[in-house]
This record gives structure tokens, C-alpha cells and sequence, in this order.
């Protein structure tokens, strides 16, 4: 993999363990809900997620990552349709979606891909 490649996958693991530092797995909606700078933070790195994943994509139309279109179009909807993104939107996708992402990019870090 060249090195570019590993770059931006690294970004996308940075940003998922950012993520987990600003929203531990003992924070519950509600408070999540009322912290404004923990969902600006969240919203960042799912931006900074989506672009890596855009350039991976540029770079490799057929990048081995599950979902990578949808990743990318979160993105487009966090920064060009800001006012559609609800805090549940948010909230599942660092719920039910980053785990498997994560697992895929560390997996892809350590291969030769």
C-alpha cells in the first residue's frame, strides 16, 4: 500500500480514537445531547473520517473498506446539509458504526494491501 494510503487510514484511526477519548462508553445520550463542544468534536472526526475515506476512495475506487461510499456522504451531510443532522444521527453512527470501521482499518494497517 502506498504510503499516502496508510496516511489517510491512519487519520481515519486517529480521528475514531479522538472520538472514544470525547465520548467514553459511560456518557449517555441525554448528557451527550446537552454537550455542545463533545458533538462538535464528534462531528469533526466523522468530517475528518469522510474526507480520508474520500481521498482512499480517489486514490482506489475499489478500496477494501465496507460502507466507504456512505462514510464519505455522512461527511458531505455534516458540512453541506448541517441543518439535517440530528444528534441521533450522530449518535448511531459512533454507536453501531465505528467499531467495525475501526476493526477494518486496523486490519488494513497490518496487511500489505
Amino acid at each position: 500500500m502506498e504510503s499516502e494510503a496508510r496516511t489517510w487510514l491512519a487519520d481515519i484511526q486517529q480521528a475514531i480514537t479522538e472520538i472514544r477519548v470525547f465520548l467514553p462508553e459511560t456518557v449517555d445520550y441525554a448528557h451527550f445531547r446537552e454537550d455542545l463542544k463533545t458533538k462538535r468534536a464528534i462531528e469533526r472526526n466523522i468530517e475528518i473520517i469522510g474526507e480520508a475515506m474520500g481521498r482512499l476512495l480517489n486514490y482506489d475506487p475499489d478500496f477494501p473498506i465496507n460502507d466507504a461510499r456512505r462514510i464519505v456522504d455522512a461527511r458531505n451531510r455534516i458540512i453541506h446539509g448541517y441543518d439535517t443532522v440530528s444528534d441521533a444521527i450522530i449518535w448511531s453512527i459512533v454507536k453501531n458504526d465505528l467499531s467495525g470501521l475501526e476493526t477494518e482499518v486496523a486490519e488494513l494497517l497490518k496487511s500489505d494491501i
